[in-house]
């Protein structure tokens, strides 16, 4: 039986995206389609010429995704709709949110907005990595004002269906060794400089301050401009082995966002056997279920209180194949590669 040919239309490859091109070549001929689309200034430029490699790449093809709503989605989804071909978009977070006072959210911008909305209108489905991105209330950080967010929310028109589908992991790619190799009273973080305020970096920092007998690090950025106090530390960008190292050597996780589309880090950090601490947003406390712990509000003593909670947990070695089993248990790459499977096929 031939393979079916897949456009795969992203702006860029985090991890996340290469992993479900991986998982999508198993079944399909997976064609993509991409420009650098960072460079904004350069936009009008991929969208002029985008509109010829999708024009005779669609002929050819069977089905489209598109990771991501943006410019990069108008004309997949437009000759999609023309052609009778599924067209799925696979949202992550940013292209179901405006946050204006984190500097977040691809739908701050008017023209941004535009291209999604079109997109998502015209799309055969829309497939958000969490229920939370059709619609949620964030109550956790109260600089935060714009708290309704989500596709309902931005795009209350839009009948297009709305199915879910959860990030999938591979827990060979993120292995839990020895807990004893985990340095005690060791809390971690990921986040880019851009999502330093986003992630709750800033929290960290004034945690760090108060708790001055555990170590805090940040994987993914360099130190900011202002002090810091000694017991955190910045590990700057890092491949994805040196991530998964540190994972290892780390005890506890730290994933403190003000909004958060799914939390890739925190299921890694999981399956390492890190026992986490997460805010109370989006999908994040059903990541965690009962297997770490959820700070309900951005509060320093709030958090400080939990971390003393966290360090004095009695066997907290359970708790840590717990937080793995929690992850393999329930965001299998089978699971994702199965539903994806069925929304191109036109089962679902």
């Amino acid at each position: 039986m031939r393979k079916r040919k897949l456009l795969f239309v992203a702006p860029f490859f985090p991890s996340f995206i290469r992993s479900d091109i991986r998982l999508l070549q198993e079944d399909y001929l997976v064609r993509i389609n991409t420009y650098p689309w960072q460079h904004k200034s350069l936009a009008p430029l991929f969208f002029f010429l985008q509109f010829f490699s999708v024009l005779f790449g669609i002929l050819r093809t069977d089905a489209v995704l598109i990771s991501f709503g943006g410019y990069w989605s108008v004309w997949p989804v437009l000759f999609g709709k023309l052609l009778g071909k599924k067209t799925l978009i696979v949202l992550h977070g940013t292209d179901c949110a405006s946050i204006p006072e984190l500097g977040y959210g691809s739908l701050r911008i008017p023209l941004l907005k535009w291209a999604c909305g079109l997109s998502y209108r015209h799309a055969s489905a829309l497939v958000p990595v969490s229920e939370s991105l059709a619609g949620t209330e964030l109550d956790f950080d109260p600089t935060v004002l714009h708290r309704f967010q989500g596709i309902r929310h931005h795009f209350p028109a839009i009948t297009t269906s709305i199915h879910s589908v959860h990030n999938g992991f591979d827990p060979e790619r993120w292995p839990f060794e020895h807990f004893e190799n985990k340095a005690p009273d060791s809390f971690l973080a990921v986040m880019s400089a851009a999502q330093y305020r986003l992630k709750g970096g800033d929290l960290i920092a004034t945690v760090a301050k108060l708790c001055p007998n555990f170590t805090f690090s940040i994987v993914g950025m360099d130190a900011p401009g202002t002090t810091h106090p000694a017991n955190l530390h910045f590990l700057g960008k890092v491949s994805q082995e040196e991530l998964a190292r540190r994972y290892r050597q780390h005890r506890y996780y730290l994933q403190l966002s003000s909004f958060e589309g799914f939390g890739c880090a925190l299921a890694e950090a999981m399956l390492s056997g890190c026992i986490p601490i997460g805010s109370s947003v989006n999908h994040i406390p059903r990541i965690i279920g009962s297997n770490g712990l959820v700070l309900e509000k951005k509060d320093p003593d709030k958090l400080c209180r939990l971390i003393d909670q966290l360090v004095n947990l009695k066997d907290p070695e359970k708790w840590a194949l717990n937080a793995r089993r929690r992850i393999v248990e329930n965001y299998s790459l089978a699971s994702r590669k199965q539903k994806l499977t069925q929304l191109l096929n036109g089962h679902a």
